[in-house]
């Protein structure tokens, strides 16, 4: 989840918007009521331009089994859940229960809730009792936790898949090279897009939509 207070956009807002309308609410108006929702309680989510983009990445290999780091009240995975199809699974985490019951509502009112598997805990213990490997790991969570949770996904998914992180740009502030010029978030963020960067066994493409979308293949 974006713990960045200014949810800073480098995309120009009449862009935004002409990207968010074109593309009809395929929720039957309940992603609509869930954007409004995040906009009057001031709750980050991807919005309707990221969430195309990440349905049509899950799409593009095939998803059927996806892991999110930081799930909120089920934005995201409402765009995963449809990605999957029937017998696909989306694993959600997030420590509140009130996101637990909103995401319930909203994915049932959607047909999608049976897609998921949502947990009340920290998505590194649920990620570390899991034996399959994943189609496509979705990383929103704590900004000190990417680089961890980056070279954790890579043991658990699966040669084609797709590591998928949102903020990576971090209002900009990711083109300031020297770590310690920048707070401690920051810092791990440039150095979790560091090392998908170095990694042999990835290629990577920065999507500079809201905040910035990394999605990584795994080619090994």
């Amino acid at each position: 989840m974006n713990t960045n207070p200014s949810l800073y956009s480098i995309v120009n807002p009449s862009i935004e918007s002409y990207l968010s309308d074109l593309h009809q609410d395929p929720g039957g108006g309940v992603l609509e009521e869930m954007e409004k929702d995040a906009a009057e309680r001031y709750f980050p989510i991807v919005g309707r331009p990221a969430g195309m983009f990440l349905e049509t990445m899950a799409l593009s290999i095939g998803a059927k089994r996806i892991i999110e780091f930081g799930s909120g009240f089920g934005y995201s995975a409402s765009w995963f859940a449809r990605a999957v199809g029937e017998g696909g699974i989306v694993i959600c985490c997030d420590y509140s229960e009130d996101n637990c019951k909103a995401a319930e509502d909203y994915l049932k009112r959607q047909n999608l809730w049976e897609r998921v598997q949502y947990h009340n805990e920290s998505a590194l213990d649920v990620f570390d009792r899991q034996k399959e490997e994943f189609d496509l790991v979705f990383c929103d969570a704590d900004k000190e936790d990417y680089p961890k949770i980056f070279e954790l996904a890579k043991t658990k998914l699966r040669k084609g898949g797709l590591y998928i992180a949102d903020n990576v740009l971090w209002d900009g502030q990711v083109t300031v090279n020297d770590e310690d010029e920048v707070d401690d978030l920051t810092a791990a963020i440039i150095r979790h897009n560091r090392l998908i960067a170095n990694d042999p066994d990835f290629r990577y493409f920065i999507n500079p939509i809201r905040d910035g979308l990394l999605a990584a293949v795994k080619l090994f």
